[in-house]
């Protein structure tokens, strides 16, 4: 794959310098990310929690209160506090008020997945949205906030006890509200969250078992099912963990399900891949760093993509031999090739990467940042014009936002960690 980046030069050598060398691209990454807490700084609903977030930054009042947008807003904005930026600590702890509060099941523990606009509730139990309680009392531990290390070791212990499986090494996906009903479906999008949430809690507990349980969930992906379908991950799977390959595939657009490879996942997967290794330092084994590089390779090919329109793009889906199924454009696949694209460079040095990186920086500012309401279009249509076929409005500011912080942090600790350590200067 052959790209051309600008580059700036070195002052003191005289050498093409990557973005990622360069301080002045660390700025306009910090502009970046206080322009997004901006867009999101009214997000608290006006029931407790934090609401979805419309076009132009104001809840839409008719969605309901998820506990998965919540945590991403403990998170952010935890993260925003540790980077000094004035109000993100109200907010954050606003969120986390509401994990503690009201979307907390005091009856039989654990966080019920949403509150609607009435009053109704979604009792069910997601993986899913526990390893995001995980991450979300990650943050706020290291950001110093209010009930914070409680939520984290309640979280923890949900998470242990209720999802993980011991025999498998890997977590189930749902249960019933009492605990009392497990749905057979097993999925890899909670486990790669699970993978991210677990790294967060090893850094800020010092405990290195949650580390090596994300390396046995990891393990799975990069040695197993990953490279018995040319690095395409099979995302479903049956309760003995046997792939679903056709689940599906009569609506193949799900937002939490959809049918065949993801491309978002392979290159999510590809960079939590390199933090693992970073964390497990001289203890890392020697599969990670090629895992993660076969995983973004097989995704950037099957799925950067020119439209039948001219439209370039990251397609959502593809089939098990790459062709494209959900051509709709999704924001969080982009922020998450910026993501890895840095992480590659920093572990391998390879400046392909580092051109990568340029490149999908300049598909998001073209295409997805939204000059006049602020933040990240959700998702567009193979025109480049953005539509609401799956996500409608601007939820949330997450993925738009680690990929701010991921350029300027080393790989190892998490971004709350490093923040609070001092360990990404600009932002910091």
């Amino acid at each position: 794959m052959t790209t051309t980046t600008p580059t700036t030069a070195s002052a003191t050598s005289g050498q093409p310098q990557t973005w990622l060398d360069s301080a002045l691209h660390r700025v306009w990454l910090t502009d970046h990310a206080h322009g997004l807490l901006a867009f999101g700084q009214d997000v608290e609903s006006s029931a407790g929690g934090s609401g979805w977030l419309g076009d132009d930054g104001t809840v839409d009042e008719t969605q309901p209160v998820f506990t998965w947008i919540t945590c991403r807003m403990v998170h952010v904005y935890g993260l925003g506090h540790l980077m000094g930026v004035p109000g993100s600590a109200r907010r954050a702890q606003a969120a986390l008020d509401a994990l503690r509060g009201r979307l907390h099941d005091d009856a039989h523990g654990g966080w019920f997945a949403s509150i609607g606009a009435d009053g109704t509730v979604d009792d069910s139990k997601s993986a899913y949205a526990h390893a995001f309680v995980v991450l979300a009392a990650s943050t706020a531990v290291a950001a110093g906030l209010d009930g914070a290390d409680a939520l984290l070791t309640d979280a923890l212990a949900v998470l242990d006890e209720k999802f993980y499986d011991e025999r498998s090494g890997l977590h189930v996906d749902e249960w019933s509200s009492s605990w009392t009903v497990l749905d057979p479906y097993r999925g890899v999008n909670a486990n790669m969250h699970a993978v991210e949430a677990l790294l967060a809690a090893g850094d800020v507990t010092g405990d290195s078992r949650w580390t090596q349980r994300a390396l046995g969930v990891a393990r799975y992906v990069a040695c197993d099912w990953a490279p018995l379908h040319e690095w395409r991950i099979p995302e479903h799977f049956d309760e003995a963990w046997n792939p679903l390959l056709e689940l599906n595939a009569d609506t193949p657009d799900d937002p939490f399900k959809p049918y065949g490879a993801t491309i978002g996942h392979g290159i999510e997967w590809s960079r939590l891949l390199l933090h693992l290794d970073a964390a497990l330092g001289s203890d890392a084994p020697e599969w990670l760093v090629p895992a993660a590089r076969a995983l973004y390779a097989r995704a950037v090919e099957d799925g950067w993509r020119v439209s039948a329109t001219g439209h370039h793009g990251f397609v959502y889906t593809t089939d098990w031999v790459g062709a494209p199924v959900v051509e709709t454009r999704m924001h969080w696949v982009v922020a998450e090739a910026i993501g890895a694209a840095a992480a590659l460079f920093r572990a391998t040095g390879d400046e392909a990467y580092a051109r990568d990186y340029a490149r999908w920086w300049g598909h998001a500012a073209d295409s997805f940042v939204d000059p006049v309401h602020g933040s990240w279009h959700h998702e567009l249509d193979t025109t480049g014009t953005p539509s609401a076929a799956v996500w409608p409005g601007k939820p949330d500011i997450y993925h738009a936002f680690q990929a701010t912080l991921f350029p300027q942090a080393p790989l190892s600790p998490s971004l709350a960690t490093a923040l609070r350590d001092g360990l990404v200067p600009v932002a910091r």
